[in-house]
């Protein structure tokens, strides 16, 4: 599957984005996705994740109540609105696929990868 990250700007802090992400390929729905966001300088960490028919969703601490995941099955899309954005939530978004569960937060364990998309908040 190969996937394609967008909807990344430029936001003042307490803003909202949405990001997309959109796959090809078949069997969209057998796939977990998630959304992993990496700082400069600091290591790729997990934002959240959804399983296959959207039933079960996760996410850090960090975002809990301010992002929302969800995702279009029949579209081949998921997404990730972000409310009340801070500063610290200034990073590379990226959006990744797996067929496998467990450990969803675990960048190494997710086969496929979209390019990222860049979300910067301002004070």
């Amino acid at each position: 599957v190969q996937l394609q990250a967008s909807g990344g700007g430029l936001v003042q802090a307490g803003g909202s984005l949405r990001l997309s992400c959109a796959a090809s390929g078949r069997s969209f729905s057998t796939y977990i996705m998630g959304w992993f966001r990496q700082a400069p300088g600091k290591e790729r960490e997990f934002v959240s994740a959804i399983t296959g028919s959207g039933g079960f969703t996760y996410y850090a601490d960090s975002v809990k109540g301010r992002f929302t995941i969800s995702r279009d099955n029949a579209k081949n899309t998921m997404y990730l609105q972000m409310y009340s954005l801070k500063p610290e939530d200034t990073a590379v978004y990226y959006c990744a696929a797996r067929t496998s569960g467990g450990y969803l937060y675990r960048p190494d364990r997710y086969d496929y990868w979209g390019q990222g998309t860049l979300v910067t908040v301002s004070s």
